[in-house]
């Protein structure tokens, strides 16, 4: 079985931080993949955008090599490389003056022109450049009636640092043309949660308090600061990875089913999921949270240094780790506990979806049969993305009734025998699609906000200080003692 490829009709894409490492790393090569699958159709530019002085050729050189670097050798196709290169246009330019700003209006010609292909531009930079591009688009008249704007987390560091910038950015742009960006959100499988619950009569009926025990949401890696000290120490956990990527996945596992596929109609149920959930503040955040930050040990095969060496010896309470129990307070969910987890230098690089049913009420079997196993339903986006289904059987064989708790297992790239696609590949076109389902509205992201900023002057009301986890492991202690209060444990990721 293969998925059927739609070009998508030209467009030019800006990309503001054009010599960067998201665009080296990211953009540029899921652009190329696009393209080496036919999706890209003809005049379709792509246009760097940076300080540096470059010419065309020589950021065509740079693309090259972050081609060469960050994809497969197998993959690189030398007519396909060779098109995708002549896409390529450079544009010295300085966000904060208005040199190299008339020569990117020259290469893109009027916004009053009727006939020009759709344009986006992609903010590929910190966000304090957001409101200073934004200004310049509109007053250099490059935002065209279908102009689109790609908004890179972090958008804001706080509630109020969230709404300046949206209103910063909310002076030039409608907010149908704004799309901030979360790449979890195009991951296939968190696609496929959506299909899973409103595509098949099997799951939706039992989607709730009723049939379901708890909820898992994990995202481990195994890296730790790599280059963004500076911005990772101001950061942490919580504002890094919870209040975006973790609440948009508890978002859509604990929605109430939509009118309609239609981007609005979802992040309608997205935002009451947001809004729904229990405040968590000075008076239950010990109970509810847990802090960690690592130290030295063996992680991904070798010796790795604590996170205080490699803030070269600073003094930090800075979160690496955060384990939460939510709830969310409306009828479909009262009284689940929703456990989240993310974590730096962990024992496994995973992003689950772990949906824990409730055991059968009685079991029939006698005691040398086993003891059925409550059912689950594992949804993996990474790595290895794909679905199983745990259900309990006879283990095959003569010897009498034997209980075995099993996988029914799809692998997407087994079961479909394709390449499965980067976030951002999806993403990228969605935008040329004018398809805002995968993107956050602006309520979103301030309802995340307004859940998350209690928990963080909790923390510095209560005093409460990191523990410390050593690198490989699963994280605290704490975290285990978090969900075993309940009578629950972590999920084992399986190694794959």
């Amino acid at each position: 079985m293969t998925s059927k490829i739609i070009p998508v009709q030209p467009f030019d894409a800006v990309i503001f931080g054009g010599t960067g490492d998201l665009a080296e790393r990211k953009l540029l090569p899921a652009l190329y993949h696009r393209e080496r699958d036919g999706q890209i159709s003809d005049p379709t530019r792509f246009i760097g955008a940076s300080r540096s002085k470059m010419s065309d050729q020589d950021y065509r050189t740079f693309a090259l090599n972050a081609l060469n670097e960050h994809i497969g050798k197998d993959e690189l196709e030398n007519d396909v490389v060779e098109n995708f290169l002549s896409r390529l246009h450079y544009v010295a330019i300085d966000a904060t003056a208005d040199n190299g700003w008339d020569a990117l209006k020259s290469l893109l010609g009027s916004a009053n022109d009727e006939s020009e292909v759709i344009r986006y531009f992609y903010l590929a930079v910190g966000p304090s450049l957001f409101g200073n591009i934004a200004e310049r688009l509109d007053r250099f008249g490059l935002i065209s009636p279908n102009a689109r704007l790609v908004m890179e987390k972090p958008i804001g560091r706080d509630l109020g640092s969230a709404t300046e910038l949206n209103d910063l950015v909310g002076q030039h742009f409608r907010e149908d043309q704004i799309y901030r960006i979360d790449h979890y959100l195009g991951k296939e499988t968190v696609q496929n949660l959506l299909a899973l619950r409103f595509a098949n009569a099997l799951y939706e009926p039992l989607w709730n308090s009723a049939h379901i025990d708890h909820v898992q949401i994990t995202v481990a890696e195994t890296v730790g600061l790599e280059s963004r000290v500076g911005y990772y120490d101001r950061a942490g956990a919580l504002r890094d990875m919870v209040q975006n990527h973790l609440l948009q996945l508890l978002c859509l596992v604990a929605m109430e089913p939509p009118a309609s596929a239609e981007a609005d109609t979802i992040r309608d149920e997205k935002l009451k999921v947001l809004r729904a959930l229990l405040p968590i503040d000075a008076g239950n955040v010990q109970k509810l949270t847990v802090r960690g930050q690592y130290k030295a040990g063996a992680s991904a095969g070798g010796a790795v240094k604590g996170y205080l060496e490699e803030l070269d010896g600073g003094k930090s309470n800075t979160e690496t780790f955060v384990a939460i129990r939510a709830e969310i307070q409306n009828w479909r969910w009262a009284g689940v506990p929703f456990y989240l987890r993310t974590g730096k230098r962990m024992a496994q690089r995973v992003s689950e979806i772990v949906i824990n049913f409730k055991p059968v009420p009685h079991s029939i079997f006698q005691t040398n049969a086993g003891r059925p196993v409550s059912n689950q339903l594992v949804i993996r986006l990474q790595p290895n993305e794909g679905v199983k289904q745990w259900i309990m059987i006879k283990d095959p064989g003569p010897g009498g009734m034997r209980l075995r708790h099993v996988p029914l297992d799809m692998s997407f790239a087994e079961a479909f025998n394709v390449r499965s696609p980067d976030a951002y590949e999806r993403l990228l076109l969605d935008v040329v699609r004018g398809n805002q389902t995968l993107f956050m509205r602006r309520d979103e992201v301030e309802a995340a906000w307004k859940w998350v900023d209690p928990i963080l002057q909790s923390w510095e009301e209560t005093s409460q200080k990191v523990k410390n986890y050593r690198a490989g492991t699963w994280g605290p202690s704490a975290s285990i003692a978090l969900i075993e209060r309940d009578g629950h444990t972590w999920h084992e990721a399986e190694e794959e």
